[in-house]
């Protein structure tokens, strides 16, 4: 059957054939950009949400003049394969003693209007081929952006104390600081705490057991596992260290934080973006965010 045979059965003219198939080869021209986009940026956040997606690429949609709004982009992700299925896996890293030290919570509930006024600490474990590995974070509060990191063999506190050492280092002003975690006895530890008072930084622990009193540092674990690969099993410890080193760099760089109005961790810890003329208040035992 030739082509006027069947645009005459279907009741259409050759010439609205030919304007729909162009209009559909632009279209699908567009929607393959959009695709090399994503992928492009999922080379640096392998996993990184839909929202935080659309953020990204948001620029480049509008140099390329292509009109894509969010639900558009979850609908070719969905129908591309390529949304994000979340999966979480846990391990126990806190172990707390009743002989260490315990501190008062005077981190929940608290406003934090500009960095260095309080950190949240905690570890998680990276899964080796034969081992684990422990990743020790500390994250301020206010830019979420992670100033200190180490990854250790053992849960013995002087890896705690190599992080510490890293935030430290860059802090503009440590007095008056309240570094808040849970009641791990890395924490609780004498050189860990004498490194604190030594800065004049107080402690600040939350109650025993309970992850939502440290929800920040929980989401940030989540946000490096689900988003970074970093719950993968690694062959050697050299690539662990490479695959956490680049997933703390794209967190603090590149990734936007919808609770920071989509800036950066490193832009609003520098004061370049809006965000750091406003206030943000710590939650009070709030379940944490899924990392999406």
């Amino acid at each position: 059957m030739s082509m006027s045979s069947c645009c005459k059965y279907f009741g259409y003219s050759r010439s609205a054939y030919y304007d729909w198939t162009k209009r559909k080869s632009e279209q699908e021209a567009k929607e393959g950009l959009v695709l090399e986009l994503v992928r492009e940026h999922r080379r640096i956040h392998p996993r990184i949400g839909g929202r935080k997606l659309y953020k990204l690429i948001e620029g480049d949609l509008t140099s390329l003049s292509i009109s894509v709004g969010r639900d558009k982009l979850f609908d070719l992700l969905r129908s591309s394969g390529l949304l994000v299925k979340l999966k979480r896996k846990y391990m126990v890293t806190t172990q707390s003693f009743s002989r260490f030290s315990r501190y008062k919570d005077l981190y929940n509930g608290q406003e934090w209007n500009s960095i260095d006024q309080a950190w949240v600490s905690d570890i998680t474990y990276i899964r080796l081929k034969d081992s684990f590995r422990y990743l020790y974070l500390i994250t301020d509060a206010y830019s979420r952006k992670i100033v200190g990191w180490h990854l250790g063999s053992t849960l013995e506190s002087q890896n705690a104390v190599e992080a510490l050492k890293m935030a430290l280092s860059q802090c503009k002003r440590s007095k008056g600081l309240i570094h808040h975690s849970d009641r791990g006895f890395q924490y609780c530890s004498k050189v860990y705490t004498e490194l604190l008072k030594k800065a004049k930084i107080e402690s600040s622990m939350g109650e025993a057991g309970n992850c939502y009193d440290n929800a920040m540092a929980e989401r940030v674990n989540g946000i490096l596992k689900t988003e970074y690969l970093l719950d993968g099993t690694f062959k050697s410890l050299k690539e662990a260290y490479s695959a956490v080193k680049h997933a703390i760099w794209a967190y603090n760089e590149k990734r936007p934080h919808l609770s920071l109005k989509m800036a950066k961790p490193s832009e609003v810890h520098k004061g370049v973006s809006v965000f750091s003329s406003l206030k943000r208040k710590s939650s009070t035992r709030q379940k944490p965010v899924k990392a999406i």
